[in-house]
């Protein structure tokens, strides 16, 4: 692993992680100290995080933490739907795979696997997750665009608007089930309209679908357990 990588990566973990709080001005000597990496590698590291967003230039030079309040998080769970939604569109309106379609399917089954057990661990919360980006990653690439593939790449890239930003916090609400079924829904229409061709219902279908990490971040910032369970969830609440 490059040095710059293992400076992005450290520096990302020490922000979601709270190690960072929000409002923290990050100096590079400290970094190159605590990653134990040179310093070119933390001022490229920390010039790709603003770029993310996880980080905003300060006025007398530097960087600091963050803060998210909940309209900016909508902004990019809807940015993420738009562009989804289009890949959606262009997978059935061009045409997907047969493989890709089983990938699809795949995903869907193992879904269907986990939901059919009732009460969900948190390993099973984990396998959610693995085949929840699966299905969301094929229909990205079913869309066969290298323009929206890198869009998608850059949106999810946002704090908090990736397909499983908020499933993490899902583990200790009551009304979990309840929305990872809604979801499944989604995933079942979704692959039958791309299946069937149908663009215009694909599209619409993928942009509902990703409004309900919406609804899950509004019943995580009830839930202090719940908001801690989310990677970076100490960045939001305030109000810029």
């Amino acid at each position: 692993m490059s040095q710059t990588v293992s400076a992005l990566l450290g520096l990302r973990e020490l922000i979601l992680d709270g190690a960072l709080p929000r409002g923290a001005r990050i100096s590079e000597v400290a970094m190159v100290e605590r990653l134990g990496v040179s310093r070119t590698p933390v001022r490229a590291a920390l010039a790709r995080l603003a770029e993310e967003g996880l980080l905003e230039p300060i006025a007398s030079g530097g960087y600091a933490v963050r803060a998210f309040c909940e309209q900016e998080i909508h902004d990019a769970i809807d940015l993420r739907g738009t562009l989804e939604g289009l890949a959606a569109r262009l997978a059935a309106e061009r045409g997907a795979s047969g493989r890709q379609l089983a990938d699809l399917a795949e995903s869907i089954s193992e879904i269907d696997a986990l939901l059919a057990r009732g009460a969900l661990s948190e390993d099973d919360f984990a396998l959610f997750m693995a085949a929840n980006e699966r299905f969301h990653a094929t229909l990205v690439e079913a869309a066969d665009s290298e323009v929206i593939a890198r869009e998608v790449g850059r949106v999810c890239a946002l704090p908090f608007a990736s397909p499983s930003g908020f499933v993490r916090a899902q583990a200790v609400l009551p009304q979990a089930r309840a929305i990872l079924v809604i979801a499944q829904d989604h995933h079942h229409a979704i692959a039958e309209a791309i299946g069937a061709r149908e663009g215009t219902r694909a599209e619409a279908l993928m942009r509902e679908h990703a409004r309900l990490a919406r609804r899950n971040l509004q019943l995580a910032l009830r839930a202090q357990n719940a908001i801690a369970r989310i990677p970076g969830g100490a960045l939001i609440g305030a109000r810029r």
